[in-house]
């Protein structure tokens, strides 16, 4: 069964609508909230495995990577898969991954930036209106194609804390 599309502009209503049913599908997948997007979105995580090291994968920070999504959620639907099949994963027993990991994943950081690259908001809708001003400032990045930031026009990939070691 393939529940995860390849072949779509990969918003967030598709998203959420296959993350309901990958958890209808195997319950043994935890979905839960990291929070919420500017404008309200859950932004949901996923977690697969019960093991001691813990890994955390995330996917569109930049909204118009939108495809890092996609992977993601293909590679949940996947290892699910071989784990509800006592199968492999890239020559990995699905199982023994499963009791050795946890593994963590937010399949879309930003979801109000997707949604506004991959034509969620119609043309004429406040949102996309003010987030071609913003862009106007930055011509040599094509709007609504090019757009990597948040709905706000903050780049979340240069949010991350950075600190220097003194020497």
């Amino acid at each position: 069964m393939n529940i995860i599309p390849t072949d779509v502009a990969y918003n967030y209503y598709i998203m959420k609508n296959n993350i309901v049913d990958l958890a209808k599908v195997y319950p043994f997948l935890s979905v839960s909230s990291v929070g919420n997007s500017v404008l309200g979105l859950d932004i949901p995580v996923l977690k697969i495995g019960v093991g001691p090291k813990k890994l955390l994968y995330f996917a569109s920070i930049h909204s118009n990577e939108y495809i890092t999504s996609v992977l993601l959620m293909k590679f949940l639907e996947d290892y699910s898969l071989a784990f509800s099949s006592n199968s492999n994963i890239f020559n990995i027993s699905a199982k023994q991954l499963y009791n050795s990991s946890t593994i963590y994943i937010i399949p879309m950081v930003n979801p109000d930036g997707v949604n506004l690259v991959t034509g969620a908001f119609s043309k004429d809708s406040e949102i996309y209106i003010d987030c071609k001003r913003i862009a106007s400032f930055f011509p040599s990045i094509p709007f609504p194609d090019g757009w990597k930031a948040n709905i706000k026009g903050v780049d979340l990939n240069l949010q991350f804390p950075a600190r220097v070691a003194k020497r």
